[in-house]
């Protein structure tokens, strides 16, 4: 460390043209820098400068030492840039797992676009309904939904979710619709890949599992029955939205509907947050209203 302090004197001496100039430079005093130069020249065992009172001057062998040492601070300045950018920019590989379909309609598009503006960024999108262990099973961010356990993962909120009690029309023309929670055990329940079905009364969340006479694991599938009459069906409003708007699809037990079922982008706690992660989480912030809009929601 000594002989770089005295090499970065002797530089900067070189590159001002006056001891005084280095040390305000250096931020040191100037007898401070005439010491290191003096330090530099007795540890190589050659004259570097030649000194007069007006100026001074590089001798054979200090013009030979300053160009190598140029190399070495051109290099250290490449390198702190090469640092800058790498904070600044997105790259390498971001590996990102989503609920199937939310994640097929609303967030791949944006992450494409994202990556558009990021080519030198590869990503790895995965879409599964499973509750994947984001650390463990080595993914940068997953987009979660509804109520979030307790975790040491950082979580932002991207958009609200409804979830929606809805049956078809035909359906409500053969049973008429429940008004409390105590009448669902009169209907045809349609179960997907939850046991149970999420509501609010007197300010408290109920879970309630309800008899089914279908169980399927695909959003999907289970809109499609809803459509088709056989029962009741609990859909986040990104499935049923254009069904509800046409009067296809009616929901019921609206005032039990449940109000913190957010979708949210989760990542693991960095002290230093890579730019990838950080600012992939902001576009999605940013843009997700506009991609629901486009969607009808």
């Amino acid at each position: 460390m000594q002989r770089w302090d005295r090499i970065e004197a002797f530089v900067e001496v070189v590159r001002l043209g006056t001891f005084s100039a280095a040390a305000r430079h250096l931020q040191v005093s100037t007898s401070h820098v005439s010491r290191l130069v003096s330090q530099l020249e007795s540890q190589l065992g050659v004259q570097l400068l030649y000194r007069t009172t007006r100026q001074i001057r590089l001798t054979d062998a200090g013009e030979l030492y300053v160009t190598h040492c140029r190399h070495l601070f051109d290099g250290l300045r490449d390198a702190e840039q090469a640092i800058s950018e790498l904070q600044s920019k997105p790259h390498g590989t971001l590996r990102l797992t989503s609920a199937t379909t939310f994640g097929e309609r609303f967030i791949a598009p944006l992450v494409n676009e994202f990556q558009v503006m990021h080519p030198q960024l590869d990503v790895h999108m995965h879409f599964t309904n499973r509750a994947v262990e984001l650390i463990e099973e080595g993914y940068d961010i997953a987009i979660r939904m509804g109520v979030l356990k307790d975790s040491s993962l950082i979580a932002r909120r991207l958009c609200e979710r409804r979830e929606y009690i809805v049956g078809s029309r035909d359906y409500f023309r053969q049973t008429p619709p429940p008004h409390t929670l105590t009448e669902l055990g009169q209907h045809r329940c349609l179960v997907g890949s939850r046991p149970y079905w999420l509501f609010e009364s007197h300010g408290q969340r109920r879970e309630i599992k309800v008899e089914s006479c279908w169980h399927g694991n695909s959003g999907p599938a289970l809109l499609d029955a809803a459509r088709k009459g056989l029962g009741l069906a609990q859909l986040p409003d990104y499935y049923v939205a254009p069904y509800l708007a046409s009067g296809e699809l009616i929901a019921v037990l609206e005032p039990f509907q449940h109000h913190d079922t957010a979708v949210w982008a989760v990542y693991p706690r960095h002290r230093h947050l890579s730019p990838k992660i950080r600012q992939l989480v902001d576009y999605l912030v940013e843009h997700i209203h506009r991609m629901l809009s486009e969607g009808g929601i």
